[in-house]
């Protein structure tokens, strides 16, 4: 049966008269009914601007504000294109982002104003800029549907969401209709029903809220409750105040909450499922425990050419197992890797035969190609390979086990290494350089660069990180290796892999920054025992295998 879309999960709730949206920031609210209606308004603009040749496409530069979710629902109706814009990169990236994905206007509000105005300044054709406060905003009456309007299709466009390649250079992800409502329906008919409430504090410009938050809800006829950004100490009381059963992550959320102080009555609340990727087992047991609800941790990308089913009644820390024609690869000899051996202490014994690269050999999955890219890198042999490092046990259980090295994720935050490497190539006194991600002891990866230098000056180093304009919030290193040379190929080519597998375990000079300031010092050997023993505390210990 084909998938249905966005367009007709949206009027199958034109008359549904339950709570729809709450926005938890100012307590506003919508019934499911208020929103299908603000989505027609906003439909009826967004086709008032499309092109004789294509739909409109519109650059959103907005937290998760309402608007953020009428304009979705708009452009689902009205064939228009969400082009989602992260206000986490700099101005002179996000206008190339935007010149990629053809934006034909920017939407934005106060928080980010000044920094969609400076994108617009940087385009070669500056697209209008419009702010949802402007009373013009919404001034004049929506005009009369055009002639001609097509209904959308399962595979008709509907967002392009940046992701980071092994290129380094940000791609728009195609995301069609059957890309949301895929996913949105399978995780509705499993853990929502329509006296739910879903707690989204993740921003709805990455693909993950849209697929697990936004789309469930919608499916569903559950409450979707936005908060405009994520808060450790807020969550708990937005979902007691909001009677929110299902909280969607990312990353290092639950680490953060967990963080905050405990009280006795953590486990009164409505909370009955957290629902997301990448938290470490440590923290997914911790957070059921404490909060008193299950945890289900998966497997996405925003490609999703490869996805699983998690199943919460098996192994800790497992994705569950991979569907028909997913399985881990050697990336150099396309064989099958064999299952991963353990130790009386569970530790994996064969890390270099039963590590590999995530690949789909039956078909794409609901990856629909990039925008205006070539997927090339991701297509070999008619098979989608992922980037994505993971192992099987005996029982077919698959784990994650970290990510390319030149696909860097912290803090939730997806990017390549040549971007940093860009930024950090005028550094004085270096020969040669390479940025990799090494595995975070809570979630996701550290940032970690190599230096073939003779000195390293970590005053210095710090001053030209803080002078750099161009150096994304998560990108200054966490670890900086310093060596005389670089492993290299026969042509002369950094080995990556050698030096990822070493990690902060060398026989090299290691300097690190234990906190967030960029205050570098030498890491010694009991850093690298009380890192070492965090990792093994949080259940991620087999990250570090085959390290020192």
């Amino acid at each position: 049966m084909d998938a249905v879309t966005v367009a007709e999960l949206l009027r199958a709730r034109a008359d549904d008269d339950r709570p729809g949206l709450r926005c938890a920031d100012d307590g506003r609210s919508w019934t499911w009914r208020q929103v299908a209606a603000q989505c027609e308004d906003r439909a009826l603009r967004l086709a008032a601007r499309a092109r004789p040749d294509r739909p409109a496409h519109v650059g959103v530069l907005l937290d998760n504000v309402p608007e953020m979710v009428f304009l979705l629902g708009g452009a689902a109706l009205s064939g228009a294109v969400l082009v989602a814009l992260n206000p986490t990169r700099g101005a002179a990236e996000l206008a190339g982002d935007a010149e990629r994905a053809d934006c034909d206007l920017i939407v934005t509000h106060a928080p980010h104003a000044e920094l969609a105005a400076a994108v617009a300044a940087r385009s070669p054709v500056p697209p209008p800029v419009l702010a949802i406060e402007n009373p013009s905003y919404r001034a004049d009456p929506p005009p009369a549907p055009p002639a001609g309007l097509a209904e959308p299709g399962p595979g008709t466009l509907l967002m392009l969401i940046f992701t980071s390649g092994t290129s380094g250079r940000p791609r728009a992800v195609r995301v069609t209709h059957r890309k949301v409502t895929v996913p949105g329906e399978n995780l509705a008919g499993r853990l929502l029903g329509p006296g739910d409430a879903v707690y989204c504090p993740m921003p709805l410009f990455h693909s993950g809220a849209v697929m697990a938050a936004y789309a469930p809800a919608l499916a569903a006829g559950a409450e979707l409750v936005l908060r405009s950004r994520f808060t450790a100490s807020g969550l708990l009381p937005d979902v007691r105040a909001h009677g929110c059963t299902y909280l969607h992550y990312v990353g290092k959320a639950l680490s953060y909450v967990l963080a905050t102080s405990a009280a006795g009555d953590d486990g009164d609340n409505p909370l009955k499922v957290a629902f997301g990727n990448e938290a470490a087992p440590r923290e997914q047991q911790e957070f059921g425990e404490r909060f008193g609800c299950v945890v289900v941790d998966g497997y996405g990308s925003t490609e999703t050419a490869i996805t699983f089913s998690p199943d919460p009644s098996g192994p800790p820390g497992s994705l569950g197992r991979p569907g028909e024609g997913i399985k881990v690869l050697d990336p150099g000899t396309g064989r099958e890797c064999p299952p991963a051996r353990f130790d009386r202490f569970g530790r994996l014994v064969n890390g270099d035969e039963a590590i590999g690269e995530l690949v789909n050999t039956k078909d794409l999955g609901l990856f629909d190609g990039y925008y205006n890219e070539d997927a090339a890198d991701r297509l070999r042999d008619g098979m989608f390979w992922s980037g994505d490092l993971a192992y099987t046990d005996a029982y077919g259980y698959a784990y994650f086990a970290g990510r390319s090295a030149d696909r860097i994720r912290v803090d939730g935050e997806n990017f390549g290494a040549a971007q940093v490497e860009r930024v950090l190539a005028d550094l004085p006194g270096v020969r040669q350089l390479a940025v990799y991600g090494v595995p975070d002891a809570a979630s996701g990866d550290q940032v970690m660069v190599a230096l073939a230098a003779d000195t390293f000056d970590p005053e210095g180093f710090a001053a030209y990180l803080r002078g750099r304009s161009d150096l994304s919030p998560k990108w200054p290193p966490r670890y900086v290796r310093v060596a005389p040379e670089m492993p290299a190929t026969a042509s002369n080519k950094i080995l990556k892999r050698a030096l990822v597998r070493d990690g902060w375990h060398t026989g090299d000079p290691v300097w690190w920054r234990p906190g967030r300031a960029l205050d570098y010092r030498p890491m010694t050997p009991d850093d690298k025992a009380r890192l070492r023993a965090e990792f093994e505390r949080r259940g991620r210990l087999h990250l570090l295998e085959g390290s020192g």
